[in-house]
């Protein structure tokens, strides 16, 4: 997709807060501040939950989603994000790779844990 994450108040730096956990709050967030990632939220959610009666997967499809929406409302922390793969992808240096690699992993785990309003 070509479309690029809005930003309120026109700074491009003021990242938004996280929405309420629930997966239509979720959704708004992300139709508003990280569009980009609409259509595959939206395939994945009528994929794994659709028309379910069990909702098992909910929990880990919010899992995903926040920690993607979280990383994609801040375009600095993205950019980082990718920088970090691209370099472990093509260093030769396994021990840098795995540095790397470890660093790409600890942003994404502490993305995960944004609460809601932060």
């Amino acid at each position: 997709m070509t479309a690029q994450p809005v930003h309120f108040d026109k700074d491009p730096h003021r990242v938004p807060p996280m929405p309420e956990r629930t997966p239509q709050a979720l959704r708004l967030a992300i139709q508003e501040h990280a569009p980009h990632l609409l259509p595959d939220f939206e395939s994945h959610w009528r994929r794994a939950i659709g028309d379910a009666f069990n909702l098992t997967p909910v929990p880990a499809f919010m899992r995903l989603w926040w920690t993607q929406y979280a990383i994609a409302r801040d375009p600095r922390l993205e950019a980082h994000l990718n920088d970090l793969e691209a370099h472990a992808a093509k260093s030769e240096d396994p021990q840098e790779s795995a540095a790397l690699l470890a660093e790409y992993s600890r942003l994404r785990r502490a993305a995960a844990e944004v609460e809601p309003g932060e």
